[in-house]
């Protein structure tokens, strides 16, 4: 059996698709592609597919991550070629290589992601690179946002590790946001952008790097 990292990307035509559904779309597209993807043992067994973090509807991702485990080793050029053939249009393997299968579930790795995100702002430049100055000042900032089961209250200002502004044409700003995304909490752009003071919902969300621990 052979342990791979597969990056691969997200684009518009399916950033509307379900975790769940993505899942099983990788698993048809495996079958089609004749690489025969290894089950877990157990009263249970499920195919050994792991993705680092699951993508929030509505975001597209040139980063994301999955280890798989597969019961015959194959070249990576063939794995590649193979693959995409199969898939959809708005997802694409990107690069895959193998990993020692010693290694911690690839979610247990993740601490960091980077989001580039549009917003729609009125103020220019120099006010919004003054919010997100105000921002960064603050120790602490108490945050709530509704779920199905009611008001969620957090810090948000825990979970922002780092924002900047990337590009501006008016009327919309680009933000690079560095957020926190491991087993302690994980940022939501929409949810920072609102922190920031922006009163639309962003323009778009695009995953650009997913950090894993360095241990």
């Amino acid at each position: 059996m052979q342990r791979l990292r597969i990056k691969f990307s997200r684009g518009e035509e399916i950033k509307f698709i379900s975790h769940l559904d993505i899942v099983r779309l990788w698993q048809r597209a495996f079958n089609r592609a004749g690489i025969e993807i290894a089950y877990s043992t157990g009263f249970s067994p499920h195919p050994r597919i792991s993705l680092a973090a699951p993508l929030p509807l509505g975001v597209t991702s040139e980063a994301e991550l999955m280890d798989i485990v597969i019961t015959k080793g194959v070249a990576p050029q063939f794995f590649v070629s193979a693959l995409n053939q199969q898939l959809p249009q708005g997802l694409r393997v990107d690069k895959v290589f193998p990993i020692s299968p010693d290694l911690p579930s690839l979610q247990s790795q993740v601490n960091q992601a980077e989001y580039k995100v549009d917003v729609e702002t009125a103020p220019g430049p120099a006010d919004i690179q003054a919010a997100l100055d105000n921002m960064l000042a603050l120790e602490h900032l108490p945050w709530q946002h509704m779920r199905d089961t009611g008001p969620h209250q957090y810090d948000i200002r825990l979970l922002i590790a780092d924002l900047k502004l990337i590009d501006w044409q008016p009327p919309i700003g680009s933000l690079s946001m560095l957020l926190q995304c491991n087993s302690q909490g994980s940022g939501r752009p929409e949810q920072v952008a609102a922190a920031l003071g922006f009163a639309k919902r962003p323009q778009s969300i695009h995953r650009t790097q997913l950090i894993l621990q360095s241990k």
